[in-house]
């Protein structure tokens, strides 16, 4: 199973990095070259920070869940490209995120 879909809206699934519960968001995502990215403005939501701290996060999709591990995306033309595939043809598309990168296992 994979997914196809260039441009969704999945929940991630990360393990909080204080508790270590499970954390659940719905975000939307880029499917890039075989990867999976979530980006947001600044580095302080709590899904996020998780990621950062426990790497291995789950993304439930259309009945599916997928395991992957995640960084920190530091390449910052790759940073622009999925904004501005996040975004197509609006005007946030230009501004600056930051966004990890979710290879699945």
């Amino acid at each position: 199973m994979e997914i196809k879909e260039e441009l969704f809206r999945p929940i991630l699934i990360t393990n909080g990095r204080k508790t270590g519960r499970e954390h659940r968001v719905m975000l939307r995502a880029v499917n890039h070259n075989g990867k999976i990215y979530f980006s947001r403005h600044k580095p302080d939501g709590d899904w996020f920070q998780n990621a950062l701290v426990n790497p291995l996060v789950k993304i439930q999709y259309n009945d599916n869940v997928f395991i992957g591990n995640a960084k920190l995306v530091t390449d910052e033309s790759l940073n622009e490209k999925i904004s501005f595939l996040k975004y197509p043809g609006e005007e946030r598309s230009k501004e600056k995120r930051v966004a990890i990168e979710v290879t699945l296992n």
